[in-house]
């Protein structure tokens, strides 16, 4: 009962009960007196006082208590419910309990948020400028080296010119998927929706991957049973894309004579497609961090391997921009999953 009152009616209550105590104290002081016409002095005396105690008190509560405190409210309230101004000041005490509890729990999220943006900022700003100094202090040090004299060294020349190229390429490689993340972050990317057989692009990504697969003697396979066509509804190429990099992080990161494996699994009008290996995993520390640009879960084997360090954004980018999830399971020393889903096409 009492908890849903509003302001107001806290005001009024507040001052009825001074009043009545007030009045209490009034009728003892007029009990000791028996004279009648003192009697009736003082009961036009304490009806006087209980107007003029209501109103003062009310006028003291409104002015200096709940008109502060409502202030209070309404800025949290505007801050909170731009098209509800006068929820506050009007509303009952639980509800705005509630609200400002609500907006309490929201603010600090927000503020949680705003760090995590901070950090993430820092760490992307500091990882970017370490990826581009790489290749361009490899290409500095080629071109200085040729320009001191080993351009006309026959025996390096043109090793030394290969390198640098390939750092170049390196440049733009990191260049084009910066470009290409910029552009599904800002839904500037128009996706190409058909219908296709995810397993079939599954066939034509191994064998694009065949020669490298065969020199770690590792296996392409698909997983026992999926032999029928499994239709979805996405945009092809870069479903090739996500396949591609999925199956390729596969490779690299496993172990000489192991296997990766593909699965399609029927989620009412999903598909979820799996990508497992029996690789070296990955700590769980790492998982969480795992789809951020230039994230590396071992930086110097990473780098050996190659690759710009935007694969695994690129991808979460792309599965999100179908509106479709990605989610990643793994256990160091026993290998890794990779699986998102995709909407059923029409057969």
């Amino acid at each position: 009962m009492f908890k849903n009152l509003t302001t107001k009616q806290v005001a009024i209550y507040l001052t009825a009960l001074i009043t009545f105590f007030a009045a209490i104290f009034m009728i003892c002081f007029i009990l000791l007196f028996k004279n009648e016409s003192s009697i009736i002095s003082l009961g036009i005396l304490i009806t006087v006082f209980l107007f003029i105690c209501y109103f003062s008190i009310s006028y003291l509560l409104q002015r200096f208590v709940f008109r502060k405190i409502n202030l209070i409210y309404k800025i949290i309230s505007k801050k909170q419910f731009a098209d509800q101004e006068d929820f506050v000041v009007e509303g009952n005490f639980d509800k705005v309990n509630t609200q400002v509890a609500r907006w309490a729990a929201d603010t600090e999220r927000e503020i949680k948020d705003l760090k995590d943006l901070e950090d993430y900022r820092r760490n992307f700003v500091g990882n970017l400028s370490h990826e581009l100094k790489t290749p361009i202090f490899a290409i500095q040090g080629y071109l200085l080296t040729l320009l001191d004299g080993a351009l006309y060294d026959e025996k390096i020349n043109k090793k030394y010119i290969k390198k640098a190229a390939n750092n170049v390429e390196r440049l733009q490689h990191i260049v084009d998927d910066l470009e290409i993340i910029h552009q599904l972050e800002s839904g500037n990317v128009v996706l190409m929706l058909s219908t296709f057989d995810i397993r079939a692009l599954v066939l034509e990504v191994f064998d694009d991957f065949k020669f490298i697969a065969e020199k770690k003697n590792i296996k392409l396979l698909l997983k026992e049973g999926e032999s029928a066509s499994t239709a979805v509804m996405a945009d092809k190429q870069r479903i090739r894309s996500v396949l591609s990099n999925l199956i390729m992080n596969s490779i690299k990161y496993n172990e000489v004579n192991g296997s990766t494996v593909v699965s399609f699994d029927n989620l009412d009008h999903k598909i979820l497609v799996e990508i497992s290996d029996d690789g070296i995993g990955i700590n769980e520390k790492h998982l969480k961090h795992l789809f951020d640009r230039f994230y590396r879960v071992d930086e110097s084997r990473s780098r050996d391997q190659g690759g710009s360090g935007l694969g695994l954004a690129i991808v979460k980018h792309i599965v999100e921009s179908h509106g479709q999830n990605i989610n990643v399971r793994s256990t160091e020393g026993v290998g890794s999953s990779f699986g998102f889903t995709l909407l059923k096409g029409n057969q």
